[in-house]
């Protein structure tokens, strides 16, 4: 170690002495002389390492620099591209304003330049709301079944377009049922699935496999995306973590992007407490695992409300048929299974004659020389007007849902469809079906006693004609002042049931319902208090639990579910 001394005249704060190795730029230590002198101390191999540090820092900033120049390089590019196919797209349509297939070209191309310019804004919006502190992961019950079926409706047609060949392997799976943030899971899986569509050429493969091992009182969620794309350098492997970073220009490369997806997802991951892992090599493809721990929530595998029940599956692929047989068999669950319609319909008729009829109908979106999905729904809608008809598929809802319920389909099990997901699925099915056939009769609650609060008057009257088929005692007050000094007035145990409206005049109804639980009576805190309102936002459901409401009914008033409520309450 090379130490160096000089001495310092304090007067005059000038140096007297140094010796060969004082660096007065490298003084870590000083010491006050008796004679008015200073002695200082310096490490030149300490401060040769100061430098270093500061050069090292100088050069990790100059290459954020650089990266940031070349991300707002591309970011011009890539934001400039889809906005000429934009506004080149939208001159088009003016000029073929009549001619209709032109048109609606133009406008999916409009459509898709668009969700493209999005997806590039909210990455470069998620990276900086990351890097501000603003990132939340919400925590919720979710099945795994609607994760990946949301994921893969959006990467498909990406998948499709380049003609590759798409595996979907589902391993082990302890639970269906899992807490934690749905929608950044699928940001994601949507990424990773994403970077293996670019970079894996035409008519390559991709596999995603996705399993589960426990971990102590987790679920340990396995997600790993394999293709035979371009791959990564040795050298870029050590960088796909750093924001701005990209494999190749998207000028030169023609694959566009931000050069932050890699980042954010490693964020999320760890936001999340998982992991990410990568395997790649040039010219060979890409590997990509994360493991995400989760709380579970264990869903039946059976079901009561199921049993005694007959299901009619009309099934065209094999393997999808011998999944769901598997599934039904081990649930102890009647079933027959069916290839194409005019099978279903005799099958369905036979049964119906030998006194055995189908409880519900199954169907996946098949389409042959006898039919398709829609049709047949449509002719057991017709024929059979109360059977539960379900439809099963990869197909994004939103995009079939007015053709589904125009054909009398009810009820969609996305795919790929895990067991207990779909016995979960049917049992609410069923357990609907049974609430609105109890519903549709009136309770008799001669019994009991109702306090309708409502202070329109035209509102009042029609809730008061509907309440008075349920023969219960009847009482009506136009505001929430009147309402609790009726329920004061009232014996110990009067009122049954309040119904309360929350907007009016003088006092609202969550005012009279903290009031009424505040109130030193024995009943205050058995008595129900159900909101009725035209406000259905969770924020005012959640607002009405919490000041003491026992339910929330929306207006304008369901006589169904007012029905079921109040046989409820």
């Amino acid at each position: 170690m090379n130490r160096g001394y000089a001495v310092k005249d304090n007067q005059n704060d000038q140096i007297l002495y140094s010796s060969e190795f004082f660096d007065p730029n490298g003084v870590f230590e000083s010491v006050d002389l008796s004679n008015g002198t200073t002695l200082l101390i310096s490490n030149k191999d300490a401060h040769q390492k100061q430098v270093e540090e500061l050069e090292q820092q100088l050069e990790a900033a100059h290459s954020a620099n650089i990266a940031k120049e070349t991300f707002l390089s591309n970011m011009s590019h890539d934001i400039r591209t889809p906005m000429n196919a934009i506004i080149g797209m939208s001159t088009l349509a003016r000029k073929n304003i009549d001619e209709k297939a032109k048109l609606l070209d133009c406008l999916d191309k409009i459509d898709t330049a668009s969700s493209h310019l999005l997806s590039l804004i909210n990455e470069v919006l998620d990276m900086s709301r990351i890097d501000s502190g603003k990132l939340v992961i919400n925590d919720e019950l979710f099945y795994l079944s609607d994760l990946l079926h949301d994921t893969l409706v959006i990467v498909r047609p990406q998948m499709e377009a380049k003609g590759h060949h798409f595996n979907v392997k589902i391993g082990k799976i302890l639970y269906e049922g899992l807490h934690g943030d749905i929608q950044r899971l699928r940001q994601i899986y949507v990424n990773i699935l994403n970077n293996a569509v670019k970079y894996t050429p035409d008519k390559g493969e991709i596999t995603l496999s996705i399993n589960q091992q426990a971990k102590d009182d987790k679920c340990l969620l396995i997600f790993n995306c394999t293709d035979n794309g371009m791959g990564m350098s040795e050298d870029f492997l050590q960088r796909v973590f750093t924001p701005f970073e990209r494999v190749n220009n998207s000028t030169i490369s023609g694959i566009e992007g931000t050069g932050l997806g890699m980042s954010i997802v490693k964020k999320l991951v760890d936001a999340m407490g998982g992991t990410i892992q990568i395997a790649s090599k040039l010219q060979e493809g890409t590997s990509i695992t994360i493991s995400i721990p989760l709380v579970y929530e264990t869903l039946p595998v059976s079901s009561p409300i199921l049993k005694g029940k007959s299901f009619l599956l009309v099934m065209e692929d094999s393997e999808a048929s011998q999944t769901m047989e598997t599934y039904l068999k081990d649930a102890q669950i009647d079933y027959r299974i069916v290839r194409n319609a005019s099978d279903a319909v005799s099958e369905f008729t036979d049964a119906t004659f030998k006194g055995h009829p189908y409880d519900a109908l199954i169907l996946s979106n098949f389409a042959d020389q006898s039919g398709n999905a829609f049709d047949l729904a449509s002719y057991f809608r017709h024929s059979q007007p109360g059977l539960p008809i379900v439809l099963t598929g990869e197909d994004d809802w939103n995009e079939i849902e007015y053709r589904a319920n125009r054909s009398g389909i009810e009820y969609f099990i996305p795919q790929p469809i895990f067991a207990k997901t779909l016995i979960h699925s049917l049992s609410l099915i069923f357990d609907q079906k049974q609430i609105l056939d109890n519903s549709l009769q009136t309770p008799d609650l001669s019994a009991k006693s109702i306090l309708l609060v409502e202070d329109n008057f035209i509102n009042r009257e029609i809730a008061l004609e509907i309440l008075r088929s349920t023969r219960a005692k009847l009482d009506s007050a136009e505001n929430g002042k009147i309402a609790l000094d009726k329920y004061l007035a009232s014996e110990e145990g009067y009122y049954d049931i309040i119904l309360m409206d929350i907007q009016m005049p003088i006092m609202d109804g969550y005012e009279a319902t903290k009031a009424i639980r505040q109130a030193n009576r024995k009943d205050a805190s058995t008595i129900k208090i159900f909101a009725m309102s035209a406000n259905v936002f969770a924020e005012d459901i959640a607002k009405a639990r919490s000041l003491g409401m026992d339910g929330h009914i929306a207006k304008p008033i369901d006589i169904g579910k007012l029905m079921h409520t109040l046989r409820q309450a």
